[in-house]
């Protein structure tokens, strides 16, 4: 358990610049606190305390300004930056090595008991006031740009953006600037 949280403490710091120490992060880091409390809820809820479970996250949400479904499933190294604001719906689940910014909505597109929430494979980021909605799955590696509504699967290594999302084009990105040497002759 101890490993775990130092593992935690570890990913804060080395995802987010602005983090100067262990002890800053510890006591200061909202999004670290959440993962804290849904770890133990998790728990919970696995053991068949759903109350209690639910409780705890209640408790979280208002506490941290985060709302993790205690029977989501959520790896290791997990890291929220900034938190407020942050919805993991009940079916959801979600990698290693994942980072998701403050706003960001995994949502559910469905009132059956059944899978309805995104999964995020491993190195997935999400930026700031994403929404991925329904049973989706966002590949390992790939990105979600800040704002963008995800309603369809993201490939592997592939960056989505807008609204809807769609595959940013690489080769119409940033505009190729000509070598100075050649330009001039």
């Amino acid at each position: 358990m101890f490993d775990r949280l130092k593992d935690d403490v570890r990913t804060a710091l080395a995802k987010d610049p602005a983090a100067t120490s262990a002890l800053e992060v510890v006591l200061t880091y909202p999004g670290l606190h959440a993962i804290w409390a849904y770890r133990v809820a998790h728990w919970l809820w696995e053991g068949d305390h759903r109350l209690a479970a639910r409780l705890l996250s209640h408790l979280t949400r208002f506490l941290t300004g985060v709302e993790i479904h205690p029977a989501a499933d959520i790896g290791e190294r997990f890291f929220i930056d900034h938190g407020m604001g942050v919805v993991i719906g009940e079916t959801a689940e979600i990698g290693d090595d994942v980072l998701l910014y403050h706003g960001v909505t995994l949502g559910g597109a469905s009132m059956r008991r059944e899978k309805r929430h995104p999964t995020l494979e491993d190195g997935v980021t999400v930026g700031a006031a994403a929404s991925l909605v329904g049973p989706i799955t966002v590949g390992e590696n790939a990105a979600v740009g800040a704002g963008a509504v995800v309603v369809d699967d993201v490939a592997p290594d592939t960056t989505v953006i807008g609204n809807p999302a769609e595959p940013t084009d690489e080769d119409d990105a940033a505009p190729e600037r000509p070598d100075p040497i050649i330009a001039d002759g």
